[in-house]
């Protein structure tokens, strides 16, 4: 009994040193295995170098995230608040003068401004026409006609796309910063009223301050004002039919009853552009058109207007027969020739011939 006893206690007594054994070789391997993971870990995460200036990572994940809910979180703004500084300038109390179309001929010419040195060159004279001449409709040659209205509007369609891509570039400089300036924040701020965007929401901000193709705009302002020759174009300067529930605007002679909008009226050429890139640029309605221009930046790829135009079936009651039509007008004009169109900086010569 004591010699079963015996054998017993040694094979249990050896069974334990092999236990030990195994659990300490498995304690040392892990020991081995876990430590780099987690000095790998620690060096990323609580190093305090890299997690005082990790803002600048967190943001640019912030911007290329691909999503669009931010667009959703968008303040639903009046015009008044999106328009605000359109609807300031609208009540300038400068007259401008309105040219007829043999001076504005006469000027295009002093200047050797023509849509063919423009087509090869993409350099486009500054010349800012304010006003429509009124007898651009009498004008014979649809094709003269055609021209003088592209003239007229090409430089104040690049101007302002000028501005929202300098815009762009500065917004991009202040979010590559780890700290910015009074003066930078101010001017975000003014950019978020601007575009409808809440307050620190800089992808949605991304998302809305950005350019629209100017063989877009030009079809646009061609369809909505007949080549310039609608009474709201002649009267109110209106290039986009754009409407007014509370602005100063020129009611449609057939209105349907119980419809009290109005087709906004600017004081000049130069602010119906301006309103109506910021229209594009921050109604609900064209939503999926900004989703489709992010993604052709996101693929660098050039913003097309015929991708573009299939997403501006809201803009018009006759919904994809009005993108048919804009997307006629692009194609038979030659219009994409002038996406790539710049703006020559101006000169006291030409100013002093304005």
């Amino acid at each position: 009994m004591r010699n079963i006893k015996k054998i017993g206690f040694i094979k249990n007594k050896s069974f334990n040193i092999v236990a030990r054994f195994l659990l300490s070789a498995f304690a040392v391997i892990s020991f081995f295995y876990i430590t780099p993971i987690f000095i790998d870990f620690a060096d990323k995460n609580f190093n305090n170098a890299e997690f005082t200036n990790n803002s600048k990572n967190i943001l640019n994940k912030t911007l290329n995230k691909d999503k669009f809910i931010e667009e959703d979180l968008a303040l639903e703004n009046d015009e008044r608040e999106l328009l605000y500084d359109i609807l300031e300038e609208n009540n300038s109390e400068i007259n401008l003068v309105r040219y007829t179309t043999s001076e504005i001929d006469s000027l295009f010419k002093e200047v050797n401004y023509n849509l063919k040195d423009v087509r090869t060159s993409k350099l486009v004279k500054p010349i800012d026409i304010g006003l429509l001449p009124k007898e651009i409709k009498n004008i014979g040659s649809t094709k003269k006609r055609k021209d003088m209205f592209i003239k007229i509007v090409l430089p104040l369609i690049v101007k302002e796309n000028t501005k929202i891509r300098i815009d762009r570039k500065r917004l991009f400089a202040i979010l590559n910063k780890n700290s910015n300036t009074d003066i930078e924040k101010k001017w975000l701020q003014k950019k978020y009223k601007q575009y409808g965007v809440r307050q620190n929401d800089l992808y949605t901000l991304k998302v809305r301050m950005d350019e629209i193709p100017v063989s877009l705009a030009i079809a646009q302002a061609a369809k909505e004002t007949g080549w310039g020759t609608s009474r709201f174009a002649l009267k109110g300067n209106a290039l986009f039919g754009q409407w007014t529930w509370s602005g100063d605007g020129l009611k449609p002679k057939n209105a349907e009853d119980g419809k009290d909008h109005k087709v906004m009226k600017f004081h000049s050429l130069q602010l119906s552009v301006r309103a109506y890139l910021r229209n594009l640029n921050t109604h609900s309605s064209y939503k999926n058109l900004r989703k489709a221009r992010t993604q052709l930046r996101d693929q660098n790829k050039p913003l097309d207007s015929l991708i573009l135009s299939v997403h501006l079936d809201k803009y018009a009651e006759t919904g994809n027969q009005y993108i048919e039509v804009l997307q006629k007008i692009i194609e038979q004009n030659n219009l994409k020739d002038f996406d790539e169109a710049r703006l020559l900086p101006s000169s006291k010569d030409l100013e002093s011939l304005i």
